[in-house]
């Protein structure tokens, strides 16, 4: 495979209707790309069939191994949030790296917190400490920036940096613009 995503003529069908077809597209090593649209157009299917969660319709999608963060938490809410983090952390044999997740994203003083008692904000950074804390090279973000204040969105820039000249990927949907330089941009349209 050449880049760390590949989509090849790729069409997704949902809800008993297709989002789009005739997707091609590659991301490399250090790229970004912002993906844009209304809603209802497959931003976040698209993000799922390059995590592997959907198969395409048709055409073909390769990835490198990749970490999700979209509305879905996935945390236990009773443990505390370093525990919660760290259950994925040990999935994926990276919790060495799990307190400069938390720190990277401004959780390290809540790590003895249940998830259940954190804030929408706090709990949009766990999502993120948890891709983070992943070193995965590929990361799928969808809507990074809801609920975070402007603290947490100067910290998102900070990893995402961090992220890309570490020579590693990142594809975003979202609606506004998204922090830092060098984005390209998909437009999915209606």
């Amino acid at each position: 495979m050449s880049g760390l995503l590949r989509f090849e003529d790729v069409a997704c069908w949902r809800g008993g209707r297709l989002l789009f077809e005739g997707l091609s597209l590659t991301l490399q090593p250090g790229e970004a790309l912002w993906v844009r649209g209304p809603n209802g157009v497959g931003k976040s299917s698209l993000l799922r069939l390059a995590a592997g969660l959907l198969a395409p319709a048709a055409g073909a999608v390769q990835a490198a191994p990749a970490a999700l963060a979209d509305d879905a938490l996935a945390l236990d809410r009773e443990l505390p949030l370093e525990a919660a983090l760290g259950f994925w952390a040990g999935l994926d044999a990276r919790s060495e790296g799990l307190p400069d997740a938390m720190a990277a994203v401004g959780l390290q003083h809540l790590n003895a917190v249940p998830v259940r008692m954190l804030s929408t904000g706090q709990l949009r950074r766990a999502r993120l400490a948890r891709v983070v804390a992943s070193r995965a090279p590929l990361w799928l973000l969808d809507e990074p920036l809801n609920g975070l204040d402007e603290a947490g969105a100067e910290q998102l820039e900070a990893v995402l940096d961090r992220h890309r000249q570490d020579g590693r990927a990142v594809l975003a949907a979202s609606h506004a613009p998204l922090p830092g330089t060098g984005w390209r941009t998909l437009e999915l349209a209606g």
